[in-house]
């Protein structure tokens, strides 16, 4: 294949994974954020307390997060196209049994002659589903890492990110539309459907590897320097015991990223979680208006990304973590400012949700690139899987944690305490401040 044809296909493939990463991403978005749309109307109908509900949430996040990183072990030795593709039908199918745990509940109570709560049934089933969320991620950070240089990775990566975004948003609007118009259970249902379909396309336009398709890896096709330039029989060849020995574990830039991760999650998945139900029971707004609120937050992070990506690349020479520490100074401004809002205002709400959004995700999506970089080419997925294992350790606390707090203390304990975590994620993101990539490689 000549020079001019490689780059053409080099061309023609990175489009085609780019648009269906977004698309394939945003659907698991779909069968996962639909939980928290769900949650209002589900307390009414089942009469559980916050705490009892915030533990459903908390399990997810720790089945996903174990997941995430085991899967982003696997997903460094499998064809990421069936693995994503398997990994949204199942995730799919979890999301019909969760809109079908009341009728389980009473078929099961049925048998026993007493009478069971589906809440237990949905916890079962959305950490079922949480396991297969896990599979998501991973083969976007192999994918992305595979087929795009370093010099360019974070504004193409903040690209593919948005589709956090567009799933949320889309779920959030629609799925307060579908529960409003024919009950909570078609919160589940009916994007169940659509991701089916989806993780057909999937198969269909996603591929492995630049040599798969018959074209040099990446590392030569760029001329790449540092890690990402070894032999494809090098990597082939390396265990997951020597990617933990020599990748993972003496890597303290990566366990710093990690460590911020922790807290900036709780934050994150915080609003992710309880957004909707805040808004109507302390700020006063009705359910669609709530939705259409947390939508701000979520598309907000669309630019986030982009933009957060573009600086580390052309302005910060590559230092993910100075950008990230910059974003959260900014983010807990946004917070204390959040905190002191009045009631009743929900043009003000909603501004303030697309600056916290803004800042929340621009540093999500770059500790995700810097965790991917920090672990190196050979083992980018396992590094990326062991900042979301993090990540969701801290979002259990959003859980069952921050449902604590507001049963007992009320919400604006809730949010003095996403303060006090976005004040440590900055503290570790500030200890990384000029590390880089290839600062990391030497050490």
């Amino acid at each position: 294949m000549s020079a001019p044809q490689v780059d053409r296909a080099y061309r023609r493939w990175r489009m085609r994974i780019l648009y269906t990463l977004i698309v394939g991403y945003a659907a698991f978005y779909l069968v996962r954020q639909n939980m928290q749309i769900a949650v209002p109307l589900m307390l009414r109908d089942f009469g559980c307390t916050r705490t009892q509900m915030g533990w459903v949430f908390s399990a997810f996040p720790l089945v996903y997060g174990v997941g995430k990183f085991v899967s982003g072990a696997v997903c460094d030795r499998v064809n990421v196209r069936y693995y994503m593709s398997t990994g949204l039908l199942l995730a799919a199918f979890c999301s019909v049994l969760i809109g079908l745990a009341p009728s389980i509940a009473r078929a099961c109570g049925g048998l026993f002659h007493t009478v069971l709560s589906p809440l237990p049934f949905i916890a079962v089933f959305y950490s079922f589903n949480g396991l297969f969320q896990s599979t998501g991620w991973p083969p976007v950070a192999r994918l992305m890492t595979n087929w795009f240089s370093p010099k360019r990775l974070g504004t193409y990566w903040g690209v593919v990110n948005m589709s956090h975004q567009i799933g949320s948003g889309i779920i959030l609007v629609g799925g307060a539309w579908l529960g409003q118009h024919f009950g909570w259970h078609s919160i589940f249902f009916m994007p169940a459907a659509v991701c089916a379909l989806i993780s057909l396309f999937l198969l269909e336009n996603l591929c492995d590897t630049p040599e798969s398709e018959g074209l040099p890896p990446l590392e030569v096709y760029e001329n790449l320097e540092s890690s990402w330039k070894v032999e494809k029989e090098e990597s082939s060849r390396i265990s997951l015991k020597e990617i933990f020995l020599r990748h993972i574990l003496p890597n303290r830039a990566l366990w710093l990223v990690c460590l911020a991760n922790f807290f900036l999650y709780v934050v994150r998945m915080g609003f992710f979680n309880w957004a909707p139900t805040f808004l109507q029971e302390a700020r006063g707004s009705s359910p669609i208006g709530s939705s259409f609120q947390s939508a701000f937050f979520e598309i907000s992070g669309i630019f986030a990304g982009i933009f957060a990506g573009y600086v580390s690349d052309r302005w910060a020479g590559g230092r993910r973590n100075a950008v990230c520490a910059v974003f959260v100074a900014l983010l807990i401004l946004s917070l204390l400012l959040f905190w002191v809002a009045p009631n009743g205002k929900p043009f003000i709400d909603g501004i303030l949700l697309v600056v916290i959004g803004f800042f929340v995700y621009g540093p999500q999506s770059l500790a995700g690139i810097a965790g991917a970089e920090f672990g190196s080419g050979q083992a980018a997925a396992t590094a990326n899987g062991l900042t979301g294992l993090f990540g969701y350790m801290g979002a259990i606390f959003s859980g069952f944690g921050v449902g604590l707090i507001i049963d007992h203390f009320g919400w604006n304990r809730a949010i003095f305490f996403y303060i006090c975590c976005a004040a440590a994620s900055l503290f570790f993101f500030a200890l990384n401040w000029s590390q880089t990539a290839q600062a990391a490689d030497r050490k």
